[in-house]
Order: structure tokens, then C-alpha cells, then sequence
């Protein structure tokens, strides 16, 4: 008679073992949440903040060219930038070298708006990261910007923009 093997083990589910992609969907999570009640009080939604960060970070580029960078439709885009536009964050301009093109820039009510985001940010990082020291808050970004790079995810673009609906409160 032979015995039959043993079947693999069974990975410990427990809370001390890996489960690297439960906990970053946990913290992913929980982070999301302490990001949204931090920009609500700046009476923004997280997607508004990317926005206005996007817009920071490059002046002057077109509607098509963000929208594309953040996987939206340009017809959605659109929607969701009138929207913040319409606040006085954002602001229009015809690209002086293709007026068919509308550049985004930040108008100063926006420019006000990232400095309580910036804030807002430094406030989160501290409140996600106070178990680590500096160290380690470096050593686990670079291994996961690894992870990312690895998922083909768009550095500093959150995947969220692709479903974002500006009819439902994206905007």
C-alpha cells in the first residue's frame, strides 16, 4: 500500500502571516477613507484633490492630455472638470499654439485649495506611516512603487479615475 503525499500546505491566514495583498487592500482602504473625511473638511472629494494635484504639477496642459493620463473619457473629463471650474479652482485657456486645445491651470481659489491639501497630505503620510521610522517609510516606498510598477500602474494616478462617475459626486 502507498501512501498518498501530503497536500501542500495551506499558507497561515492567520494575522502573522504574509497576506500582502489583504493587507494592502486593508490599509488601501482604510487609508482612502482617512484621505476622504481629511479632504471633506476642505469641502473636496479625493478625485477633486488628484485633480487640483495633477493640474499643480504640470500648468498649462491640456484637457485631452490629463484626461488620457488618468484613463478617463475625454467626454467624462470634461464633466468633471466643469464641475470644479464652475467652484473656481480651475480655470480654462486656450492653448496659444492650438486653440483647439483648452489648457488647465489653477485659478488662486485653487491655489488656496492646495496649500490646505498639501496640509492635508503631510498630516495623512504622518497618521498612514506613525508605526514606522524614517527608514522604513522609505524602504517601503521603494518596494512598493515595485509592486505598482509591476501592476503597469500609471505612477502618481489613482485607478480610481477610470470608473469615476462626475454625475455621482466624483466631481
Amino acid at each position: 500500500m502507498t501512501e498518498t503525499p501530503d497536500p501542500a500546505p495551506i499558507p497561515h491566514t492567520g494575522p502573522q502571516g504574509a497576506q500582502v495583498a489583504f493587507l494592502l487592500a486593508q490599509l488601501g482602504e482604510h487609508a482612502t477613507q482617512a484621505f476622504t473625511r481629511r479632504v471633506a473638511e476642505l469641502d473636496l472629494t479625493p478625485a477633486q484633490a488628484g485633480l487640483l494635484r495633477a493640474v499643480s504639477l504640470a500648468p498649462g496642459q491640456h484637457q485631452q492630455e490629463l484626461a488620457r493620463r488618468l484613463g478617463m473619457s475625454p467626454s467624462r473629463f470634461v464633466a468633471f472638470v466643469d464641475a470644479i471650474e464652475a467652484r473656481g479652482l480651475v480655470e480654462r485657456r486656450r492653448n496659444p499654439k492650438d486653440r483647439r486645445f483648452q489648457d488647465l491651470y489653477l485659478a488662486p481659489k485653487g491655489e488656496e485649495a492646495m496649500r490646505g491639501l498639501a496640509e492635508a497630505a503631510l498630516a495623512h503620510e504622518e497618521a498612514i506611516c506613525a508605526g514606522l521610522d524614517p527608514q522604513e517609510r522609505i524602504a517601503l516606498g521603494a518596494l512598493l512603487r515595485r509592486v505598482a510598477e509591476a501592476q503597469h500602474l500609471t505612477a502618481g494616478v489613482h485607478p480610481g479615475y477610470r470608473r469615476l462617475d462626475p454625475g455621482r459626486g466624483g466631481a
